[in-house]
């Protein structure tokens, strides 16, 4: 069974990343996720039909086309799938939602894309506008660079890209296509076809797609260590009791609790250890979370509603749930190195060379990530090397490309 068969298409706003598919999706949600390596395996060996996007760095998200309603051209950012969805079709309607560096992009966007031609909606992120595209020495070579977030995207000076990003006014990478009669009621998929898009001098429009991707594939030695990540994988999974998984998945206040405490090691650029201490301590930080959220209440009413909140998540910490917490951080980290030994051959792919600037200069860094994408089913899976990025977006001591003096 495919992957895809195990995912609810949903509109392309928030992505979960692969290994937090077990706690969120359930048995499903988990079974999701090991098909999703295996299939991204098979696809570096040759052996099957799916494609990978790249996840580039870019802000803010963009969305644009034609609104269902009226059949007008637009701009929108996320608000888009609101109730009363948020759309902007002229600089007044910007002005009057949005301030600073974010309305300066999104009338730049209302300017240069309607030449595009686009039909329906489609999605994709910002990279640059004017002034925001330079010439750098990066490693005693000259590249034509750009830094809309945490990554800088560099093409080397002399090559037809650098010229074709030199020439342009805006840059946009497209990820997702919407289809449907209203905004309410379109459903995604993933990826753009550009070559339905009409050119122009003014945009430096691309895909995220990756080309020619049986021309890199994986070693005999990753894949062999691949093969034996799934298959570890596949024996914690049996070890984790279904109703557990269920209870998580019913219960997502709790899971985004774990996601959230798994997240403070990411942040920190650590791994988790041993799994049943880390089950230890995820119990010890609920509390911690809770009893500060008592002692701030200043009524016995609003105490005993903190502590009320508390008792009840606390109930879920059975010894036979805790066991099948440990198996299922067990897993985690088994799905982590799986899908590293992926992305290091994805890496090979990348047409454009990425880097962080430092305040010593720069340093290579990898792609933010890769959207793993079924063909027939239409569905994708996220796929990040957390450890690297994450620190590179959280740390100090790595300049992102809106620390500038002249940004709001």
């Amino acid at each position: 069974m495919s992957f895809a068969e195990f995912i609810t298409e949903q509109k392309n706003t928030h992505m979960t990343h692969i290994e937090d598919k077990v706690i969120y999706g359930g048995v499903k949600g988990t079974r999701q996720a090991i098909l999703a390596l295996r299939e991204l395996r098979d696809m570096l060996k040759g052996e099957h039909s799916g494609s990978v996007s790249v996840k580039w760095d870019g802000a803010p998200a963009i969305f644009a086309g034609i609104d269902p309603r009226d059949g007008n051209f637009f701009v929108a950012k996320k608000g888009i799938f609101n109730k009363n969805p948020k759309v902007y079709k002229s600089d007044a309607d910007v002005d009057a939602d949005a301030s600073g560096d974010l309305a300066a992009k999104l009338k730049l966007a209302l300017r240069y894309l309607p030449a595009l031609g686009i039909k329906g909606v489609i999605q994709g992120d910002f990279l640059f506008g004017p002034g925001d595209v330079k010439t750098k020495k990066i490693k005693g070579e000259s590249y034509t660079t750009f830094h809309p977030n945490t990554i800088v995207y560099a093409l080397p000076s002399q090559s037809a890209g650098a010229k074709s990003v030199k020439a342009s006014k805006i840059g946009i990478v497209w990820h997702t296509t919407y289809k449907g009669n209203s905004f309410e009621s379109m459903r995604a998929s993933y990826g753009v076809d550009v070559s339905k898009l009409k050119p122009t001098r003014a945009v430096w429009s691309q895909d995220a797609m990756l080309r020619d991707l049986t021309n890199v594939t994986m070693s005999k030695k990753d894949t062999e260590i691949v093969n034996e990540h799934l298959s570890k994988a596949g024996f914690l999974f049996n070890k984790i009791a279904g109703t557990t998984l269920s209870q998580l998945e019913s219960n997502q206040q709790l899971a985004q609790h774990i996601e959230t405490y798994n997240n403070t090691f990411v942040r920190k650029g650590q791994v988790i250890g041993d799994s049943a201490r880390h089950v230890s301590g995820l119990i010890k930080w609920i509390r911690a979370k809770y009893q500060k959220e008592i002692d701030s209440r200043k009524t016995d009413r609003g105490k005993a509603t903190q502590q009320q909140k508390l008792d009840k998540l606390l109930a879920f910490f059975s010894e036979d749930n805790k066991m099948s917490l440990k198996h299922m951080f067990d897993l985690q980290k088994v799905i982590v190195l799986a899908k590293l030994k992926l992305i290091n051959t994805l890496n090979k792919l990348s047409s454009v060379s990425t880097f962080v600037k430092t305040r010593n200069g720069y340093k290579v860094t990898g792609e933010e990530g890769y959207v793993a994408i079924d063909k027939i089913g239409g569905d994708a899976v996220k796929i990040v090397d957390r450890m690297e990025f994450s620190y590179n977006n959280f740390s100090p001591d790595i300049l992102k490309g809106w620390d500038k003096p002249t940004r709001n």
